[in-house]
C-alpha cells in the first residue's frame, strides 16, 4: 500500500478523559494551569498502539534498561515501513539513529558548514528550525513559502535567489509544518535540480510524512531521483506519528555512498546519545501500521470537525484544512486580538496555542491550534474563543 489508502471500515482511536490526560507528565499536561485547554505542543491525545506498550512493559519487567547498542533492527524495520507506505527503497545499513530530528539534522550540518555559513528555511516553518541553524551559528537565510489564499507552496524564485547567495545547506520541512502543505514529486526534482546546480545540500525532516491524508501522495525526497540522492539526506523519527517524542530515537537515512560516509563520521556520541527504549518503540512502531491508520482517521475526522466548528462560531477565521498531521494553521487577524493573539487568548479564554509569529516573522496574527485531541476539547476551545470575541 502506498500512502494512506484507508478504508471506512479503519476504527477511530479513543480519547483519554481530560482527568486522566492531566495526571501525564509531558510538557503538553505539565505547562499550563489546569484550567486552561492545552493545544500546542505536537502531542497526541490518544493511547500509544498496544505492541508498543507491551514491548516496553517487558522491558521493564526484565529491567532491560542499559545502554543503546547494535539494533540492526531497528533499519530493517524503518526500511520494511517506507516501501509498503511510499514505495520507497532504503538501505537498512544505510539508517543511523540519533536522539531526534534536531540532533540529526544538527550533527550532520556539522560535517558541511562552519560558523556564518548560510542555511536556508522556508517560513513559516517549524519554529526549532531555526533554533537549530542558531546552534550551528550560522545564518538564518529565508526563502519565504509563496502564499495563495491560506495555501503555501515552494517559491523558487525565492529559494534560487537564496541559493545564489551562497547558503551551504537548506533545512526543508517536508511535508511542511505548520501550514500543512504535502510538496510534490516535481517540486522536489525540480528543487534538487536547483541545489545541484547551485552546491548546496539539502536535509529533509520528514517526520510527518506518515500522518499525509489521502488526497496528496507524500513523496520521500530522496527518492525523486539521484540528484536528490546526491544533494540530499532524510532524517525522521517515529515520534510525531505514533506519539512516542518522550523516548527520544530518531532516524538519519542516506542515499549515497558519500552520503553514508559523511553519517559514519560523526561522533560516536551521537548513537550512544538516543534511548535504548526509543529505538525498540521506534522498531515497534514502524510495523504497527494499523494503528497508524486508525490515528490518520481519526485527525481526519478531527481536521474537517474543526472546520465545521469555525464555519459555525468563528466564520471570520481563516483556516485551511491542512493536507498533513495535526495541526491547524489559524489567521485569526480578524478578531482583532491584539500584536500577540495567542497570549490575549490564552489570558482570556484560558486556551494555549502556538504565536504565529514563532514560525514567522510576518505572521504575528496567526496561531496553531493542535487538533489531535477530543472533538469535546475542540469545541470546548473555538467556544472559548468565541466568547472572548463577543465579550470585546
Amino acid at each position: 500500500m502506498v500512502n494512506n489508502q484507508m478504508e471506512k471500515s479503519i476504527s477511530h482511536l479513543p480519547v483519554a478523559p481530560t482527568e486522566l490526560l492531566r495526571t501525564r507528565t509531558s510538557a503538553k499536561w505539565r505547562e499550563f494551569p489546569s484550567d486552561v485547554l492545552p493545544l500546542p505542543v505536537m502531542e497526541m491525545d490518544y493511547e500509544i498502539a498496544l505492541p508498543i506498550r507491551e514491548k516496553l512493559f517487558a522491558m521493564i519487567n526484565g529491567s532491560d534498561t542499559g545502554y543503546f547498542g547494535p539494533m540492526p533492527e531497528l533499519g530493517s524495520s524503518l526500511a520494511a515501513f517506507m516501501k509498503k507506505r511510499f514505495n520507497w527503497d532504503v538501505n537498512p545499513e544505510n539508517v543511523f539513529p540519533c536522539t531526534d530530528v534536531g540532533v540529526g539534522m544538527i550533527e550532520m550540518a556539522r560535517r558541511v558548514v562552519a560558523p556564518g555559513d548560510g542555511i536556508v528555511l522556508n517560513t513559516p516553518v517549524y519554529h526549532n528550525i531555526g533554533h537549530w541553524i542558531d546552534e550551528l551559528q550560522c545564518r538564518r537565510v529565508d526563502a519565504p513559502l509563496k502564499k495563495d489564499g491560506l495555501h503555501y507552496t515552494l517559491d523558487f524564485d525565492a529559494i534560487e535567489k537564496a541559493y545564489k547567495s551562497g547558503a551551504k545547506v537548506h533545512f526543508l520541512c517536508n511535508p511542511a509544518n505548520p501550514v500543512g502543505t504535502v510538496f510534490t514529486r516535481e517540486e522536489l526534482s525540480r528543487l534538487a535540480d536547483l541545489a545541484k546546480e547551485y552546491g548546496v545540500k539539502i536535509f529533509s525532516d520528514e517526520i510527518h510524512a506518515p500522518l499525509t491524508y489521502d488526497e496528496n501522495v507524500f513523496v520521500p525526497f530522496l527518492s525523486v531521483s539521484d540528484t536528490a540522492r546526491e544533494v540530499g539526506i532524510c532524517v525522521t523519527s517515529a515520534s510525531k506519528s505514533w506519539n512516542l517524542a518522550g523516548l527520544k530515537c530518531a532516524e538519519i537515512v542516506t542515499g549515497s555512498d558519500a552520503w553514508t560516509d559523511v553519517a559514519k563520521s560523526m561522533p560516536a556520541a551521537v548513537h550512544w546519545r538516543a534511548s535504548l527504549h526509543g529505538a525498540v518503540a521506534a522498531t515497534v512502531a514502524f510495523g504497527c501500521t494499523d494503528w497508524l491508520d486508525s490515528a490518520v482517521a481519526t485527525n481526519d475526522r478531527n481536521r474537517r470537525y474543526l472546520k465545521e466548528l469555525l464555519d459555525t462560531h468563528l466564520p471570520e477565521v481563516g483556516y485551511r484544512v491542512p493536507n498533513t498531521s495535526y495541526v491547524a494553521w489559524l489567521d485569526v487577524s480578524a478578531l482583532n486580538l491584539g500584536p500577540n493573539p495567542a497570549q490575549r487568548i490564552l489570558d482570556e479564554a484560558r486556551v494555549a496555542l502556538n504565536a504565529g509569529v514563532t514560525f514567522a516573522p510576518d505572521h504575528d496574527h496567526f496561531v496553531r491550534l493542535n487538533f489531535a485531541t477530543s472533538q469535546e476539547h475542540l469545541a470546548e476551545a473555538v467556544k472559548r474563543i468565541a466568547a472572548l470575541r463577543l465579550s470585546q
